[in-house]
């Protein structure tokens, strides 16, 4: 533990590769922890259409390892642990990870974007793996020619639904509203496409099954009747939860656990900053994370010059 780095920066997706970019373009001592492996959660959806410069869809998979190819070039450290605690000493921080490693640091970047969230009815825990998914991506090959439930009506549930077609025989997609919450060229493509039905108003109550799904049990939230849905999978798109668990009773989060910062982008501690998914703001995409990562190294950057009385060149 005895180095003393300018800023760790804790995630590697696009807001933590960016920060990274951008803070070895500015001459910072950097090290990057990332848990599991560079990408995030973007990497749970196949391509991405809305990144400027590229005028057709990009499957995600290259964009993140161009990113990553990128900073590398620039010396990008990288350590594969997952941070678990830190500390504040005056100015330093100490990072604590699961391996028992501690890191010196003057400044943070928080880039830990998030997970998606669960439905906690019966049977989901029981058949994750057996028929409930959380990713199509990953799972989709599994199911194909075969009835298939997606559940939720934002842009991550809609593109994952339209995925699924190319395997699936039939996609119902739950949403618990009378709209879809998804942009509206993907609304439109949704609605055109034969192989879906939308469940309106309904949210599923129970999966059930035996060795694998067999079904759900759907209830109608204006009539309040229930009804059988058989199907073999169970894919669930219901929203995000941030990964901010490390971080109670340490940064302001708020009722959902996302970390509340100001304009700059600082939490409530000077010198920790967040960006990207895990910060409480407007919209979850890839571009807001990586001009978010941007900002952040570049505020890191601003406050280790008033800390070190140094003077940063980009």
């Amino acid at each position: 533990m005895s180095e003393l780095y300018d800023l760790l920066i804790i995630g590697a997706g696009p807001a933590g590769l960016t920060a990274s970019i951008y803070a070895q373009r500015a001459g910072l001592n950097t090290l990057v922890l990332e848990r599991l492996s560079p990408g995030g959660q973007i990497l749970l959806s196949e391509k991405i259409e809305n990144y400027p410069g590229f005028p057709r869809a990009i499957p995600t998979q290259r964009l993140m390892e161009q990113m990553q190819r990128q900073a590398e070039n620039l010396g990008m450290k990288m350590v594969l642990e997952e941070a678990t605690k830190i500390k504040v000493k005056n100015e330093e921080k100490i990072i604590y990870t699961s391996s028992g490693e501690r890191y010196r640091t003057l400044s943070v970047i928080i880039a830990t974007g998030c997970v998606t969230s669960k439905l906690g009815v019966e049977g989901e825990e029981e058949f994750t793996g057996r028929g409930v998914s959380y990713c199509a991506t990953c799972d989709a090959p599994f199911f194909k020619d075969q009835d298939v439930v997606m559940v939720g009506g934002g842009n991550s549930a809609v593109e994952e639904a339209l995925y699924l077609t190319k395997f699936a025989k039939k996609v119902y997609l739950v949403h618990r509203r009378g709209m879809l919450r998804a942009e509206k060229i993907l609304q439109e493509r949704v609605l055109k496409n034969s192989k879906i039905e939308v469940v309106w108003n309904s949210v599923i109550s129970q999966i059930y099954g035996e060795k694998k799904v067999k079904g759900v049990k759907l209830r109608n939230l204006k009539t309040g009747r229930t009804k059988d849905l058989p199907c073999e999978g169970v894919f669930i798109f219901v929203g995000l939860k941030p990964n901010t668990e490390f971080l109670q009773g340490l940064l302001d989060l708020d009722e959902k656990g996302f970390i509340k910062t100001d304009e700059n982008l600082q939490t409530n501690i000077e010198g920790i900053f967040a960006c990207g998914d895990v910060r409480k703001n407007l919209l979850k995409q890839v571009i807001v994370a990586c001009g978010e990562g941007a900002e952040a190294a570049f505020m890191a950057k601003r406050y280790l010059e008033k800390v070190k009385r140094v003077e940063y060149y980009q």
